[in-house]
């Protein structure tokens, strides 16, 4: 049996239950992170968000970002013990509509009509990799984050029992939403040792690129996960 995160982006399964993967695959369960939206886009052109982003990031190019993050995840799945898979989907910073728009210029909206069928997309790239008794995680869409919403939306037309977990950092700007996000749900905390805290830091600290626009520095990012761990008693687990 198989642990399955589904991370929207290449960073967010770390972020968000990094020590309780470690101490999963530390007691002989296997556990994957599959990150959905981290393909790489087919032309060269950016939108005005995108670029504000990668100068963010120190970054030019869409596949300079992409490698560069795909490397760091795989630096943090190894700390945790994790195999990381990586899908083709692209981030909404890179998508555009049929007649070449940029469609996003702000993360935290809701999705667009004209992507209604992208759930369905996805969720059939993620059945075709599934076995059945995979356990399945995703995140709730605390923070309201178009591309988490999305992921969230496809996990659930797979049919399947879901594991869900808030979205680090995003909980703690958008504190009010996990109860609406959670609504008849049952919570579970499990537990996270001190090397599983540990390696959850390091974990998280592996996404260079992401730490100044996530945290400010890795001082507040080591922080701020000790304590979210601390508070929470672990890492809350959700079901429906």
């Amino acid at each position: 049996m198989r642990w399955i995160y589904l991370s929207p982006h290449l960073d967010d399964a770390a972020l968000c239950a990094g020590g309780w993967i470690y101490d999963q695959t530390r007691a002989g369960i296997p556990v994957e992170i599959w990150t959905i939206m981290c393909g790489f886009p087919k032309t060269k052109k950016l939108s005005p968000f995108a670029e504000y982003l990668h100068n963010q990031w120190g970054m030019k190019t869409a596949r300079q970002v992409v490698s560069g993050r795909r490397i760091e995840d795989k630096h943090a799945a190894e700390v945790l013990g994790a195999k990381a898979r990586h899908f083709d989907f692209l981030d909404c910073i890179y998508r555009q509509g049929q007649n070449g728009d940029w469609l996003y210029f702000s993360i935290f909206v809701e999705p667009l009509p004209g992507e209604a069928d992208l759930p369905d997309r996805i969720a059939s790239a993620i059945s075709a990799r599934l076995k059945p008794d995979d356990e399945l995680v995703c995140q709730l869409g605390v923070g309201s984050h178009v591309d988490h919403v999305t992921v969230r939306r496809a996990a659930e037309r797979l049919g399947r029992p879901l594991h869900f977990v808030a979205d680090i950092p995003y909980l703690f700007d958008y504190p009010a939403q996990l109860k609406p996000k959670t609504a008849g749900m049952k919570k579970k905390v499990e537990r996270v040792g001190r090397s599983g805290l540990r390696a959850w830091k390091e974990a998280v600290l592996a996404y260079q690129s992401q730490i100044p626009m996530l945290f400010k520095s890795p001082a507040r990012a080591r922080k701020a996960l000790q304590e979210y761990c601390s508070n929470a008693g672990g890492v809350p687990f959700w079901r429906k």
